[in-house]
């Protein structure tokens, strides 16, 4: 990425800001028309959302609704709900438009996270996440290697895979069966997932942020890569210092050298060609493969387990994947076929949504999905790992249609503009604060997907008052919601109880605050010195 890519105009940072993601609205632009409003009262809905979930610990579903119920007085009352549309339409039109956006986005969300909690259920049903997690205890002797496997690439495997708190609850057990303390052990599996979480579960937390803002999704997840790579070392260095409390060695920044290079390099690459389906998923795959070998190489362990067959059926769903997502992203042939073949809805007041069903990440995983059972013999499995799944989707469906509803009609009512006007005045600072704002929404909320629902329409509208590119500050958000997994209160609980410690919560955060602030403030001062440059 060089300085030019950062201040070129492209067809989404030079959008006019009246342009709001792919409803085609001019997202509460009309409000500079009124009189001011005052900022804290713009900023209620999300106080309240914080207040619920942070100082009285109620779940997303409660504080989302919550807030949703005060935005909309706040609609009624003091913003006008039709300033989206430009006064065009009715509340009830309105209302209708913005309820048919938030079951458009949760829709197609939805069909993300189905297939890869399916996807998760029917590997552990059928055992393959233990032989692949058995297979690479094996490999070393080494305690700090052992966890830069376990910690590092089997956590970014399960995060790219299914996300969703599964490289903690599996990962954190397992070091504490290497003898590793369960408090240091749950650190050690929030650090080492944390560089993937904005491509999780396939993409989620992008591919949600794309949905909702309209910015082209290869353009963030390029950017948002290149941010984790850039800060991925701090991650890294105190993985491997925790992981033993002695100093470290020539030999182990050597070997976390290695496994930042394995990692980020095939991740960087698939970001920029594929997208963020891949990034997390393919780079881990990859990486740990070049790893491995590297590992057999310069340190063999006598007696370690050799792949088998039955490893490779067990990444069949996964290397079907990959191949699926490779070829309809890379090959004309296959893409435009696909990607032509489109559904469509358009509602008075200009609100709109498409859907690609052939070329949406939710098929390419349910098509990885059945071909990977149905090739290794393992149909049967298949619909009790569907109907787990869909045990599993109620209430996150719930929370994200409560928090898309609150981020749509504080958009439509001219709220976001309003938090963004008053941000922009910040002016060449705002940059080194865009990352933390990801954080503050993910250490609220427990989900980068949800921080990035919340904030990435304010991140979007402060960048365009700022005139900084848009692809690169919603990447600053999404990046900031990826590393805010690792103080997440909801994520450390989780994680304590899969160890069976209590009352650790505090010595945990305290472990895992440094990394976060020192990740996110290098993010930001690299922003900051890239926009600085001529």
């Amino acid at each position: 990425m060089t300085t030019a890519d950062l201040h070129r105009p492209t067809d989404s940072s030079a959008r006019p800001l009246d342009k709001r993601g792919p409803f085609f609205h001019d997202g509460g632009r009309s409000s500079r028309t009124r009189p001011p409003i005052p900022v804290l009262l713009a900023a209620l809905p999300i106080l309240t959302v914080l207040l619920a979930m942070a100082a009285l610990g109620r779940s997303a579903v409660v504080a989302g609704a919550a807030g949703l119920g005060v935005a909309l007085l706040l609609a009624a009352t003091s913003f006008d709900l039709t300033s989206g549309s430009g006064g065009a339409v009715t509340v009830p039109l309105a209302a209708r438009g913005i309820g048919a956006e938030v079951l458009h986005s949760t829709a197609t969300i939805l069909w993300i996270i189905l297939p890869a909690l399916a996807i998760y259920e029917l590997q552990r049903r059928s055992g393959a996440i233990d032989r692949i997690r058995d297979l690479l205890t094996g490999l070393s002797k080494d305690r700090r290697i052992l966890v830069l496997l376990i910690a590092w690439f089997f956590g970014l495997f399960m995060e790219g895979a299914a996300g969703f708190g599964t490289p903690v609850a599996l990962g954190a057990p397992l070091l504490v069966g290497l003898g590793i303390p369960p408090v240091r052990a749950v650190v050690l599996a929030l650090l080492g997932h944390a560089s993937g979480v904005s491509f999780g579960a396939a993409g989620t937390p992008l591919l949600t942020q794309a949905a909702i803002t309209g910015v082209p999704v290869g353009e963030i997840a390029l950017f948002a890569a290149l941010l984790h790579a850039a800060t991925g070392g701090v991650l890294l260095l105190a993985l491997l210092w925790l992981a033993d409390g002695r100093a470290l060695s020539r030999g182990d920044l050597g070997w976390g050298l290695a496994a930042a290079a394995c990692f980020f390099i095939p991740s960087v690459a698939l970001a920029a060609l594929t997208g963020p389906e891949l990034a997390t998923l393919g780079g881990a795959l990859l990486g740990c493969g070049a790893f491995v070998l590297l590992l057999r190489r310069l340190s063999p362990v006598a007696g370690a387990e050799r792949p088998r067959a039955a490893h490779l059926a067990d990444l069949a769903p996964y290397l079907l994947i990959l191949a699926l997502v490779l070829a309809t992203r890379m090959i004309p042939a296959v893409q435009e076929p696909l990607s032509a073949a489109a559904l469509r809805w358009t509602l008075p007041g200009g609100f709109s949504g498409g859907f690609q069903p052939l070329y949406h990440p939710g098929t390419m995983l349910a098509a990885g999905l059945v071909a990977g059972a149905l090739l290794t013999g393992r149909g049967a499995l298949l619909l009790p790992s569907v109907a787990a799944a869909l045990r599993q989707l109620l209430p996150v469906a719930l929370a994200l249609v409560i928090m898309l509803a609150l981020a749509r009609v504080m958009v439509h009512s001219g709220m976001v503009g309003t938090l963004a006007t008053a941000a922009a005045r910040t002016g060449e600072v705002w940059p080194m604060l865009a990352p933390a704002v990801g954080v503050l929404g993910t250490f609220v909320t427990g989900s980068a997907t949800t921080s990035n629902i919340l904030f990435s329409e304010f991140q979007l509208s402060t960048a365009a008052v700022l005139a900084l590119p848009l692809p690169v500050m919603l990447a600053a958000q999404t990046f900031g919601a990826g590393i805010g997994n690792i103080v997440a209160p909801h994520n450390i609980i989780a994680g304590c109880a899969t160890v069976g410690i209590k009352g650790q919560e505090g010595r945990i955060l305290a472990l895992t605050l440094a990394p976060c602030a020192v990740a996110v403030l290098t993010a930001g001062l690299l922003l900051i010195a890239a926009f600085a440059l001529p």
